[in-house]
């Protein structure tokens, strides 16, 4: 039976990846972060294929992610960050997962829980998101310092988060990095582990790398940054999203298309109904822009993208009934599509169309598409 909704995943696509941004980031550390369903392509096996690729820790935002993927029998190296009061602290120390701490409320809450937990302890150096203020340092990594002498925490990390607003702005921040963990450890503090960079500044500032980076998006093949070229560093995209055609028909020149009539055919086309929309993650923003591929052929979404659907116009190109519709991927060889892997669109032109960024792309791609593991 035919899926109606897939998106392939290559597992082998993301265990080469992480293998080859670790010989990139080398000596630092890789955590392959997971959170949001793998970025859309599954946490649990995007987790296994980037330890096989030789991670050496694994990243998620909040703790239900961690315990999903502590249920699947993964036991690496775990850190978490993203916590409300009141969060199973407890459970997570149980769990042996690592906890992001941003702040010196949330430290005394997880220095009350059972167990001793492993903290990492996150300063904002201009990201102005989560972390600790520069005025509370201080006082921070000393309550760190009295909870971790009494036994109830262990002080594994110190990290923060670039802005990525250019390079002169990154620089400040890797100061500022810098200049917090000179005072963590003038305090007594002795971390494990010093991280600052995500994918776009591990790619590019060796200084920004310290013991351990955090990769996301480029775990799956995307490039984190317009300026970086994932393709030049062997990264190779790990999902593929397509659908079969439904339904194809022969329409005239002049006729509108879809809802409200914002296409209409400049001549004669064959336009090709596939059953992808944005009830499964298809960008709305896209209508009468996003590419597709049918048989090797190039074709356009002709109005708007419905709940559902698109119709494509794939002017005079052969297309019946059961040909795999490709939206985006890297599918040379495979069984999704008979044409050339230069002709698929890619995650970067389905951005462009939405006027967005690769990362909403892949992680928005709803339940009803199912997720189809390969090697």
């Amino acid at each position: 039976m035919t899926d109606l909704r897939l998106a392939t995943i290559s597992t082998g696509a993301i265990s080469h990846n992480v293998e080859t941004l670790r010989a990139l980031v080398a000596p630092a550390q890789v955590m392959a972060v997971v959170k949001a369903n793998g970025y859309g392509h599954g946490a649990i096996e995007s987790a296994q294929a980037a330890l096989a690729g030789g991670a050496h820790w694994l990243g998620v935002a909040d703790l239900s992610e961690a315990f999903a993927l502590r249920d699947a029998g993964i036991d690496a190296p775990l850190l978490a960050w993203l916590h409300q009061p009141g969060a199973a602290f407890s459970e997570a120390v149980r769990a042996k997962v690592d906890l992001g701490i941003s702040s010196i409320a949330q430290l005394s809450e997880v220095a009350a829980a059972s167990g001793t937990a492993r903290v990492h302890l996150k300063v904002d150096t201009g990201l102005h998101r989560n972390g600790a203020v520069l005025s509370d340092w201080q006082r921070f990594f000393e309550a760190a310092v009295a909870h971790e002498l009494a036994g109830r925490i262990r002080v594994r990390g110190i990290w923060s988060h670039l802005a990525n607003a250019g390079a002169e702005h990154d620089a400040q921040q890797i100061d500022q990095f810098s200049a917090a963990l000179a005072m963590a450890e003038a305090v007594g503090l002795r971390p494990e582990f010093r991280h600052l960079a995500a994918s776009e500044g591990a790619i590019k500032y060796a200084s920004a790398r310290f013991d351990l980076v955090r990769l996301g998006i480029s775990t799956f093949g995307l490039a984190p940054a317009d300026d970086v070229d994932a393709a030049a560093l062997g990264l190779v995209p790990a999902m593929t999203l397509s659908a079969p055609v439904v339904s194809v028909k022969r329409a005239l020149a002049g006729v509108g298309v879809s809802y409200g009539f914002d296409f209409y055919c400049e001549s004669d086309t064959t336009l090709a109904l596939v059953p992808l929309g944005y009830g499964d993650g298809v960008p709305r923003h896209a209508s009468n822009r996003g590419p597709v591929t049918i048989n090797g052929a190039r074709g356009q979404i002709a109005g708007r993208v419905a709940m559902d659907q698109i119709v494509v116009n794939m002017g005079d190109a052969p297309v019946a009934i059961g040909d795999r519709a490709v939206l985006f991927g890297n599918v040379a060889g495979s069984a999704a599509d008979s044409g050339t892997a230069s002709t698929v669109p890619s995650v970067d032109e389905w951005a462009a169309a939405a006027e967005t960024i690769n990362y909403e792309i892949v992680t928005r791609i709803g339940s009803r598409v199912i997720r189809r593991y390969e090697s």
